[in-house]
């Protein structure tokens, strides 16, 4: 398909600003449903959204969810369990941070631009696979650990938010997670593997819920979060993932990647809109180093995504 990378960048800055919003909505949540539960919850609607999408993709060529080819439903199952075990890891690291965040710190801006680290972390961790890691990648490494102590440990390590260094497994998590969707997508196809990998998580944080948060899941809190569920299951996992898949049928990779990083800024903008406009949550405040260390991130995003610079031809000898 021809590149409009306009038609394309405006696909994907849609999907990064309800990702963006998505951290709001986990934040609001995070006070009323324990966070097991929100990821069970969010994960099954998702794959059930997915599944509605797939069959109406496939309608025509009736093509089964789970193959007869012995081969590749081996390939299918194992690619799905891989990514949904990681999507677990990841977004229950992702959830556990946010809800352990004190109050009046800037939840949202801490955790989307710590989680957008991934975007660096994933050339670094493609070294283990023997793939080339440009100088650009190892500067950009260099201003993110820079951005990443003026965020979170300028003020000493005493001030050190213990969701800070969870919100940070979980890009790490996530940098293994799309890795692995990488090995399995091409053979398995986007939407399915997504709907798989939802289906997985959800069993999983549902199991875990039951072991650890029994005590804690009371159906009216469930209501009362509905429509943020609802917003991560629908909106997040289901319509905005397939904004991305079109959209990057559009946009050339290096400015899909750029579109969808400005996800950690939506996620800031938003929590601060939330408490001034709909006076959701508590005060989002962030001090001087707090936003320089934002700001550093987002440069360190940006410059990991840059294409490399090419190299000069050596002049032939005369």
């Amino acid at each position: 398909m021809k590149h409009n990378n306009l038609k394309g960048s405006l696909i994907l800055i849609t999907a990064a600003l309800i990702w963006g919003l998505a951290f709001v909505a986990q934040s609001d949540a995070a006070d009323r449903v324990p966070p097991f539960l929100i990821n069970c919850l969010r994960s099954l609607i998702s794959a059930v959204f997915l599944f509605v999408l797939l069959k109406f993709k496939t309608l025509k060529s009736a093509e089964k969810i789970i193959p007869a080819d012995k081969a590749l439903r081996k390939t299918v199952l194992a690619g799905s369990l891989i990514c949904g075990v990681m999507l677990t890891i990841s977004v229950n690291f992702q959830q556990f941070g946010i809800a352990l965040y004190p109050k009046g710190a800037a939840v949202e801006a801490h955790s989307g631009f710590i989680t957008a680290m991934y975007v660096i972390l994933v050339p670094v961790f493609s070294v283990f696979l023997r793939k080339k890691v440009t100088p650009t990648v190892w500067a950009a490494v260099a201003v993110c650990l820079i951005g990443f102590y003026m965020l979170c440990f300028t003020n000493g390590l005493d001030k050190l938010y213990l969701g800070d260094l969870l919100v940070f497994f979980c890009a790490i998590s996530f940098s293994v997670h799309i890795l692995s969707i990488d090995r399995f997508v091409e053979a398995i196809g986007g939407i399915r593997l997504s709907m798989l990998q939802f289906l997985v998580c959800g069993i999983l944080s549902g199991i875990m819920s039951l072991i650890f948060e029994f005590s804690k899941i009371s159906l009216d809190n469930i209501i009362s979060a509905a429509p943020q569920i609802l917003y991560l299951g629908i909106m997040s996992s289901g319509v905005a993932y397939t904004l991305q898949i079109i959209g990057q049928r559009y946009a050339e990779p290096s400015i899909a990647s750029l579109s969808m990083s400005l996800e950690s800024v939506f996620a800031a903008v938003g929590g601060w809109a939330a408490y001034k406009f709909l006076e959701i949550g508590d005060p989002r405040t962030l001090s001087a180093n707090e936003i320089i260390g934002c700001v550093l991130v987002f440069a360190a995003i940006v410059l990991a995504q840059l294409p490399p610079l090419p190299k000069r031809k050596k002049k032939a000898n005369t």
